[in-house]
């Protein structure tokens, strides 16, 4: 049985990451964050939700592991709680939504979603196949976040161990923006984030 729940409070500046009052941190209702703003769109032609639940899918039947998942689930949660239309939160969303999990989940999962869009960044840089198959919105947002990696930048962040990782997020990323796709609904990993943030409002599926 969990604990009585202590809802955690996100403060929100769009120009530091999103942070957590200390004295809360109880847990994180992550499907609150998804209730309230993930019927949002990000300039593709699915919702964040139907994105963040399309990577996830991604992610398990490639054999991810359960933090693979989780990453892929929430690769984007900085989204929902940074205010919309800022560059900063385009540009650094990953940092911000690592920092939004990073006391609840191992450190893994923080360092992917914090370095899924360098991933995106070195892909450009070495794969122009790829270059070349970024949605439109895709293609904006790389400009905002600097461009492609510059040779010296991406040698050193490859040599990550969890690099491989992170690369993985960001082309389950890139594929999952189908409006036609079929995917489990949120609740079918609620126990997934229970296990690691707390109750959630959201009930199991």
């Amino acid at each position: 049985m969990f604990p009585p729940r202590r809802h955690a409070t996100i403060v929100i500046d769009a120009t530091q990451a999103p942070r957590i009052k200390e004295d809360e941190m109880a847990g994180l209702d992550v499907t609150a964050l998804f209730e309230a703003r993930g019927d949002g769109h990000y300039g593709e032609a699915v919702t964040q939700r139907d994105h963040a639940l399309q990577c996830a899918g991604l992610a398990s039947r490639a054999g991810g592991d359960d933090e693979l998942v989780l990453a892929a689930l929430l690769h984007d949660l900085a989204h929902l709680a940074v205010p919309e239309g800022r560059e900063t939160a385009e540009r650094h969303h990953g940092h911000h939504g690592a920092a939004l999990v990073a006391p609840f989940v191992p450190a893994r999962v923080a360092w992917i979603i914090e370095h899924h869009v360098a991933a995106k960044r070195y892909l450009c840089a070495v794969d122009p196949v790829y270059l070349r198959r970024l949605s439109p919105a895709s293609v904006h947002s790389l400009a905002v976040q600097g461009g492609p990696l510059h040779r010296e930048d991406a040698m050193a962040v490859a040599t990550h161990p969890w690099f491989a990782d992170a690369l993985n997020v960001r082309r389950w990323d890139e594929e999952a923006k189908d409006p036609q796709a079929k995917t489990p609904p949120l609740s079918a990993w609620v126990p997934l984030l229970e296990r690691y943030f707390g109750p959630q409002t959201l009930r199991r599926a």
